[in-house]
């Protein structure tokens, strides 16, 4: 184990030691696999244990769970290197007529720009993923830092009008980082933080990457103004905001390396000290992704996590072309009206968090959330267009609350009802189901806004989202973390010689483990 170095802090508990647990006969990606035919080994003497219970015995020996102190910095060094990725996904999109008229393309080829994040993130969160679970958490979040700076200074070699293939080819660096990125929230929160702050940490952690989206939305339109009839002035302008990108992120790429550790020294939770006895030679990353797809609750949560979270993207995307469609001009205050969004939505993520761990109602409080961001949706789209900016400022103030503070709400959910899968596979392939419906609805968003009207491509995403709702009422809520952590604080657990026989009735302790 990854000494701390710090002081620790916090509530302490004791659990089993690691090597006095049994091997528990399940199906997923840390514990052996189903036999063929759908049927579980039976444990040796013959006898099956239920399929929703694994016993945890101890023969001795005790692990302590306590709070690093270096979570704290681990979960700001991610926010700080995760906000500038995020910063660098929208500073194009935001600028759509700048840039166009800079590299003399059309809007199309700029917003390529944005949705080169979407299409790269499909085909590598697999190996991402597999990456974070065989190498670990530290090296995934030094490649996420170094390869976002390192997009951001071949971005500085792009400051000439014909050199709009290197600009694409450095917003392809940035994103490649990003598959680095999307999916460790939840992994940083489970690892680190305990089980009654591991949703308001995974907030924080989003809360990040929102916050970079909110500072793309307003820094990008002060320091590069509209000229076009000054080109010289608009790529010292565009120069400024690429270098002091790339400074940036260069530090924060050092600070990474100088925070992150694999895992704190003792674990924070019940949860994770459980995850922890199971040897890494027992691990196998495709059962679990096989698991994942056999999860029903989790696969439809896939699909709604994918069309809200697809919207919010292409709505980001296209948010100054509908915004300058009816109010000419109004570039700055396009700018401004995302960051109101993205604000909005950071301060509902927070909520969400501690609400999550406050009262653990997962379901109901995506769903609720799910159905004010159709509502919200609906509202933004009927009145863009009523000639009042004021009026865009607080639909897409309220759009922005719901719309994104649901993000770290898929996250969390998505956990619960996995768990003992990878945080980060959960996470990833959420994060792909997201890239992939929004590259889509960013398409046709985008077609139906240049063709007819912001309303007809608003519209659509309503239609999407509506459906979104059907979904996540059908999702079936277990909360298997949840009750592992709660079952292991509340019950006394008895120290059993490792060759005694265990009897169901005497156990004093049950964790659900049925898929």
């Amino acid at each position: 184990m990854v000494e701390d170095g710090g002081e620790e802090e916090g509530e302490s508990g004791e659990m089993p030691a690691a090597a006095a647990v049994p091997p528990l006969q399940r199906c997923n990606g840390f514990l052996p696999g189903k036999e063929e035919g759908g049927r579980r080994a039976a444990p040796e003497g013959g006898e099956e244990r239920p399929e929703a219970e694994a016993m945890l015995a101890a023969a001795g020996g005790r692990v302590e769970t306590r709070l690093s102190r270096r979570r704290l910095a681990v979960l700001a060094v991610f926010s700080c290197y995760s906000l500038v990725n995020a910063f660098q996904w929208i500073q194009y999109s935001i600028l759509s007529n700048v840039f166009a008229g800079f590299y003399g393309v059309s809007f199309t080829e700029i917003d390529w720009l944005s949705m080169v994040y979407m299409v790269a993130y499909v085909p590598l969160i697999l190996p991402a993923t597999w990456l974070l679970d065989a190498r670990g958490l530290r090296l995934t979040a030094l490649l996420g830092a170094g390869l976002n700076g390192l997009g951001a200074w071949l971005k500085c070699a792009s400051l000439a009008p014909d050199r709009y293939p290197l600009t694409l080819a450095a917003q392809a660096v940035c994103a490649v980082a990003q598959v680095f990125i999307l999916g460790l929230p939840s992994r940083i929160a489970s690892v680190w933080f305990g089980p009654t702050e591991v949703s308001t940490a995974c907030a924080m952690a989003v809360l990040g990457n929102q916050l970079g989206t909110a500072i793309g939305f307003l820094l990008p339109p002060v320091l590069v103004p509209n000229t076009p009839n000054d080109i010289d002035l608009m790529a010292h302008n565009i120069s400024i905001m690429f270098y002091g990108t790339a400074i940036v992120s260069t530090l924060l790429f050092f600070l990474t390396g100088v925070v992150f550790e694999e895992k704190p020294k003792y674990p924070p939770s019940y949860s994770q000290a459980f995850l922890q006895t199971m040897p890494p030679e027992d691990y196998s990353y495709k059962q679990s992704i096989i698991n994942l797809f056999r999860n029903i609750p989790f696969v439809l949560l896939l699909i709604s996590y994918g069309i809200m979270t697809g919207a919010f993207y292409s709505v980001s995307t296209l948010l100054n072309q509908m915004i300058v469609t009816h109010y000419e001009g109004e570039e700055v205050n396009a700018g401004r009206i995302g960051l109101t969004l993205v604000v909005a939505g950071m301060v509902g993520s927070i909520i969400c968090g501690l609400w999550l761990d406050y009262t653990k109602t997962y379901k109901q409080t995506t769903l609720i959330v799910y159905i004010l961001s159709f509502i919200g949706l609906l509202v933004f789209t009927f009145t863009l267009d009523l000639g009042y900016l004021i009026v865009v400022f607080v639909t897409g103030g309220v759009l922005g609350f719901f719309m994104t503070g649901y993000l770290p709400l898929g996250f969390e959910f998505a956990v619960e009802i996995t768990y003992p899968e990878s945080e980060g596979t959960s996470s990833g392939l959420l994060n792909a189901s997201a890239q992939i419906f929004g590259i889509v609805f960013t398409l046709v968003q985008g077609k139906l806004t240049t063709d007819y009207s912001p309303r007809a491509g608003n519209i659509f995403l309503c239609a999407w989202i509506f459906v979104g709702i059907i979904l996540t009422a059908l999702i079936k809520s277990d909360l298997r973390r949840h009750n592992v952590n709660s079952g292991i604080m509340n019950l006394d657990v008895k120290a059993l010689p490792v060759d005694s026989p265990v009897e169901p009735e005497s156990t004093t302790l049950k964790i659900q483990s049925a898929l």
